[in-house]
């Protein structure tokens, strides 16, 4: 966004400015929400005025949904508490209290989420006209829950200046994404195609991945995004030769140079580039030279971020970082000098750097690190593999053996011979207690909800 609007300036309604009369819809698999209608109509069963400047959670079951309270919520809520999707009672109830929640926005289903508060409005599509036109007052705070965390999320504050800093406006892109837009991934891809002219197509967990590239390929997608863990499952279907895309996006995990190649190799126009973000440091930097990893030119100070590493993880200060963790008795989020911790483990290795993992995810064998996704790197790395998951299985004597599922490419032979030729170019790649000692072909691999390679089992 350009740098000369103040926060008090941002807004949804602003940013949908360029758009309007243009007929752009927000579209799941059933439903679609219209933007322009939002000048005119409302999603809320209530009047406005009875969530102005409220701490409001916003608990709907489809993102279309999600996208119409978003815009109407923004400038009047205090805050918003974005909720995902499958976070379950107890674990909302606690979120609440965190937020300090004194509102709830919902279906309206039974059973009625309980977060302690007596103001209620239901959200519904199809909209429904505008009783008033409504007041917007407030710089709304955006609160989100961490990924990747066991146990209740931590939650992070954001504004609107915070979530669009790293992008500007552009009027070609047509976006879709596999992600859900009440997490950080998807809230900024759903906040660039606000900024643009063009409709958003979101996935549904309801929805194969073969029927998703469908419907990217009918709504004539420029611009898709997704973990690489979504792209992987996207290059075992036919359907994704169906899609012509200007720019394929991977964020949110390790992006490997097997699943990059593969991509690039599938649609050799696009720009295949890979973000390095998180709901805490905020968008860091976007690669796409084709490499895993990143330039270590990128390391340093510019005008309006500095990257720096720290006892082997990333480090980050920049106008994209969170404002803090959100309750009394929340950690610092930053450091004295401002910089975000991100716990990602990185290396130099020539004119770059490359990430190993999260500082907290290593398996330990007999007092040796091991990093999953740099085993994974190098499962991926086969010929015949398409997907691989890393994790520790107990040994009684270096209390931790590197165990591997594997994902094999179409036409591949899930036998013997085809199981020693990975292992033995894993034990060519890595050192000797980094290699598994155990590879099992599987069908699939577990993905998370939020759309990354489930760690656990």
């Amino acid at each position: 966004m350009s740098e000369t609007r103040t926060l008090e300036a941002l807004s949804l309604a602003a940013f949908m400015a360029p758009g309007a009369g243009r007929g752009r819809r927000v579209s799941t698999r059933d439903l679609s929400l219209n933007l322009d209608d939002l000048a005119r109509a409302t999603s809320l069963d209530a009047d406005s005025a009875s969530l102005e400047g409220r701490s409001v959670a916003l608990v709907v079951s489809d993102m279309a949904k999600a996208a119409a309270a978003l815009i109407e919520l923004d400038g009047l809520a205090r805050q918003i508490l974005l909720c995902p999707p499958g976070v379950d009672a107890v674990t909302l109830a606690a979120l609440a209290r965190v937020a300090e929640i004194d509102a709830l926005v919902h279906d309206g289903d039974a059973p009625e989420p309980d977060v302690g508060v007596a103001t209620r409005v239901v959200c519904r599509l199809p909209l429904t006209p505008l009783a008033a036109p409504r007041r917007r007052s407030f710089a709304t705070e955006w609160i989100l829950p961490t990924s990747g965390t066991s146990g209740t999320p931590k939650l992070v504050a954001h504004t609107l200046a915070t979530l669009t800093a790293p992008f500007q406006p552009d009027a070609g892109q047509r976006w879709a994404t596999f992600y859900d837009i009440r997490r950080y991934g998807g809230l900024q891809i759903f906040l660039r195609a606000l900024a643009g002219v063009e409709s958003l197509t979101l996935s549904d967990p309801n929805e194969s991945v073969e029927a998703f590239l469908l419907r990217l390929a009918t709504a004539g997608a420029t611009h898709i995004s997704g973990t690489p863990s979504h792209w992987r499952q996207a290059l075992m279907s036919p359907a994704i030769r169906r899609l012509s895309p200007q720019s394929a996006r991977l964020s949110g995990e390790i992006a490997d140079d097997a699943t990059l190649a593969a991509l690039k190799a599938l649609f050799p126009a696009a720009r295949v580039e890979h973000a390095y973000a998180s709901t805490e440091a905020g968008v860091v930097f976007v690669v796409g030279d084709g490499r895993a990893g990143f330039p270590a030119t990128l390391i340093g100070e510019r005008s309006d971020m500095t990257i720096r590493i720290e006892d082997e993880t990333l480090r980050v200060r920049s106008r994209c970082t969170a404002l803090r963790y959100v309750g009394k008795d929340a950690p610092q989020l930053k450091d004295a000098d401002g910089f975000v911790d991100t716990g990602d483990v990185v290396a130099h290795s020539g004119d770059r750097f490359v990430f190993f993992g999260r500082r907290g995810g290593i398996i330990n064998v007999g007092g040796a690190k091991v990093h999953p996704e740099e085993v994974e790197a190098a499962l991926n790395a086969h010929e015949l593999v398409r997907a691989s998951r890393v994790f520790a299985r107990k040994n009684p004597i270096t209390g931790a053996l590197v165990a591997a599922e594997v994902v094999l490419r179409a036409g591949a032979s899930a036998d013997e011979a085809t199981r020693r030729d990975i292992l033995a170019a894993c034990r060519v790649a890595l050192a000797p207690y980094k290699a598994p000692t155990s590879l099992t072909f599987v069908a699939e691999l577990p993905i998370t909800e939020g759309g990354k390679l489930a760690r656990h089992g």
